[in-house]
């Protein structure tokens, strides 16, 4: 199964397409939408222009995102929602299940701490999908979103085939 996992932003919305074969994440491509221009309604059509691009290329039978945060600039929040909102219709358009992660999960599913800062985000996505170098930040934070959308769907998974639960875990 091809997962896409997109970073948005305004002006660099990051794009990561991983093969979950079983248990094994395989890395198939990743990289960044890079937004030109000044006026904000050109810029969301170049992001719903990209993300459309990599959906057709790759066809990814799913696709997860990541939830806005409330950061500090509500202005840059607002901006950050409208370019998610439109990857969000791009993945709806395609028929694609659209899963949201906050980063705090995201960081906690692929590096073992939900206050990891890129860096570290960056080292263990080219670990987790043994990659001969660092991804790009914007890069490795999407496969970030894919890698945390393929642990949560072997979880649920896995428990929608167990039969009881023994001390608090699904057996």
């Amino acid at each position: 199964m091809l997962i896409l996992g997109i970073d948005p932003g305004s002006r660099i919305t990051g794009y990561g397409v991983i093969n979950v074969n079983g248990p094994r994440n395989e890395y198939v491509a990743s990289g960044c939408i890079r937004i030109r221009g000044e006026e904000l309604a050109d810029r969301l059509k170049q992001v719903y222009a990209g993300v459309s691009e990599i959906i057709e290329r790759y066809s990814p039978q799913e696709m997860a995102i990541e939830q806005v945060f409330m950061a500090r600039n509500a202005d840059s929040a607002l901006k950050l929602g409208q370019a998610r909102g439109v990857a969000v219709v791009a993945g709806a358009n395609a028929g694609l299940p659209v899963a949201e992660y906050a980063a705090r999960k995201v960081k906690q599913s692929v590096v073992g701490n939900g206050g990891a800062d890129k860096t570290q985000v960056q080292i263990m996505v080219a670990h987790l999908l043994k990659l001969p170098g660092l991804p790009q930040a914007d890069a490795a934070d999407a496969l970030a979103i894919a890698l945390c959308h393929a642990h949560s769907r072997t979880q649920q998974i896995a428990m929608a085939g167990s039969r009881k639960v023994v001390r608090g875990r699904w057996q």
